[in-house]
Formats: C-alpha cells, structure tokens, sequence
C-alpha cells in the first residue's frame, strides 16, 4: 500500500516503513506527525484519488531527525565588467519514518 502526500509545496509517494526526507518540519525527535493533504491511496485494489485531497485519508510518520542536504553553489557573473558573486545554499531536511496509512 503507498499514498502521496503534500507537504512542503512538495509531493512525495510514500509506504509504510519507508524514510524519507522531507523539508523542514517543527517537532523533536521521537514525536508523531500526522499528514491530512493525501491526494493519493492505492494498494488493494483500485487506487482511490482525491480532487484535491482524499476525506478522511491519513499519514501518520515519526520524526527521526534533523538534517541538512547538499550545499548548493550559486555563481553569477557579468562579462567584461569584472563582477563575480558566489553564494550558497543548504536545505534544512527532516528525516520521517512512515509508520501508518489509513483510509476510512
């Protein structure tokens, strides 16, 4: 069984068991998360979708910790007039253990 959630402006598929990281959520390690923006439920059976969101579908996950991703490097330049500007980036992640997917 999978569903796709929304979170972050982002769209993830996820099983029961799977890690995944997310973008940045509040919480500590340990505590429990509870996805409602479920668009998407299949597994036995047809898939069921929502339009948008799925009424009374459910994610629940657990918090494991907070990570950073890759840095990403931004580099801009302007020809013939010596400007370089370089900067950076880092994306503040939190890795989720999906614990369970339920539809009523």
């Amino acid at each position: 069984m999978y569903a796709v959630i929304k979170t972050g402006g982002k769209q993830y598929k996820v099983s029961e068991g799977d890690a995944v990281n997310i973008e940045k959520l509040t919480g500590d390690p340990g505590s429990e998360v509870v996805f409602n923006e479920v668009l998407l439920v299949s597994g036995d059976g047809e898939p069921r979708i929502g339009k948008p969101y799925l009424e009374g579908a459910t994610v629940t996950g657990e918090i494991i910790n907070a990570t950073k991703g890759p840095k990403i490097s931004i580099f801009k330049m302007k020809r013939r007039k010596g400007f370089r500007k370089k900067t950076g980036h880092r994306q503040d992640l939190t890795n989720l253990k999906i614990k369970t997917i339920s539809i009523s």
